[in-house]
């Protein structure tokens, strides 16, 4: 029987991080917009809660809390309600941390792990997204081709998050043997960091365009092995990126919904009016399906199941749905919805990008 029921361990962390959207994220969202930059006192607040350290083993100095996708997915909603960008930020070095955790060496674990347990914020993330109009994630034209007992990367990456502040960056490319990710490490030769990108949304998370070209790194730098499939970060990368989507759905129907019983025309709530109370009601259904579809296949990944199927097709759905939602609460609010007065134009810019987001989160 399918149970849809939290644990209590579960529901405290749920608790604990809607509180931080509501109280921390979420006033902090429209001046970090509007500035294109991560407030200090947010960075320090949220890296306090633990949700880096949390997917560390203890042996390494984290809190050792077993990897859970469902977990995962109930926390990411909760950030996305809050905000988008200012959640990819926060969760941007478990780009790094996790897949070293779920297929590093120990070599590799013993190394990086440590550094990402401190008192403060560190950053390490992933390159992932080629800029390509073509760009499929099964086939990545960055490649890594042995050299002797080195590999040499050479290729294009973009929408890299915190890229110019990392201290090593996981990039993913394609080998002989299929799709592998390699440890680069900051400064190292023919590895260019780009200007700051100009995005529509998500304007307050930093994110670059990365160059590598000729960038040699030494077989130990590979994660894991030649055997290692990667596949299963790409399918927790997606589960991760639905989550923070059906958070952004969820904030905008409900602000659209308050705002609809609110406002008055012709001596009625505009929430009364049959049109608009069946758009708001196909808007409640479908991020209810927004957020089975994301348990289902965080489900499949916590049981050890192939979840590729089920990840894909959540991608697609729910960036589809992400986008109606928040552009049917701009709808409802009129001419209000297009003024910055309001946040349901900004949570509009940020779901146009959940169909390009591949590898900015991950539980």
């Amino acid at each position: 029987m399918v149970n849809f029921k939290p644990t209590e361990e579960q529901e405290l962390v749920r608790d604990t991080m809607a509180s931080f959207a509501r109280e921390v994220l979420r006033p902090a969202a429209r001046e970090a917009d509007e500035k294109n930059e991560m407030p200090e006192g947010v960075v320090e607040h949220g890296w306090e809660l633990g949700l880096v350290q949390s997917g560390i083993p203890e042996i390494f100095g984290g809190f050792g809390d077993a990897r859970s996708a469902v977990t995962g997915a109930l926390l990411l909603e909760e950030l996305g309600y809050g905000d988008v960008a200012l959640a990819l930020h926060l969760l941007t070095p478990r780009l790094f941390t996790i897949p070293l955790v779920v297929a590093g060496s120990e070599e590799q674990q013993k190394t990086w792990l440590p550094r990402f347990v401190g008192p403060e914020f560190r950053v390490g993330t992933a390159a992932f997204v080629e800029p390509r109009w073509d760009f499929d994630p099964t086939a990545l034209t960055t490649r890594a081709d042995r050299q002797g007992g080195d590999w040499v990367i050479t290729g294009r990456k973009c929408l890299v998050p915190l890229a110019a502040a990392a201290e090593a960056i996981l990039v993913y490319a394609t080998t002989a043997d299929g799709l592998a990710a390699f440890i680069v490490e900051k400064g190292a030769s023919g590895l260019g960091v780009g200007e700051r990108e100009r995005n529509m949304g998500i304007k307050a998370l930093a994110t670059h365009p990365v160059a590598l070209d000729q960038v040699r790194v030494p077989d130990t730098a590979r994660l894991g092995s030649t055997e290692t499939n990667l596949q299963a970060l790409i399918d927790a990368s997606r589960v991760a990126v639905a989550a923070l989507a059906v958070g952004v759905s969820r904030a905008a129907f409900e602000y659209a919904r308050d705002y609809a019983k609110e406002r008055r025309a012709f001596g009625v709530a505009i929430a009364q009016k049959q049109a608009l109370a069946f758009k708001l009601a196909d808007q409640a259904i479908e991020i209810d399906a927004m957020r089975l579809l994301t348990w289902e296949a965080a489900s499949k990944i916590d049981s050890g199941q192939p979840a590729t199927r089920e990840a894909a097709l959540l991608k697609h759905y729910v960036s589809g749905s992400a986008l109606g939602i928040t552009d049917n609460a701009v709808q409802v609010l009129g001419g209000h919805g297009y003024i910055r007065e309001h946040p349901v134009e900004l949570w509009l810019r940020n779901a146009r990008g959940f169909a390009s987001f591949d590898g900015l989160a991950i539980v």
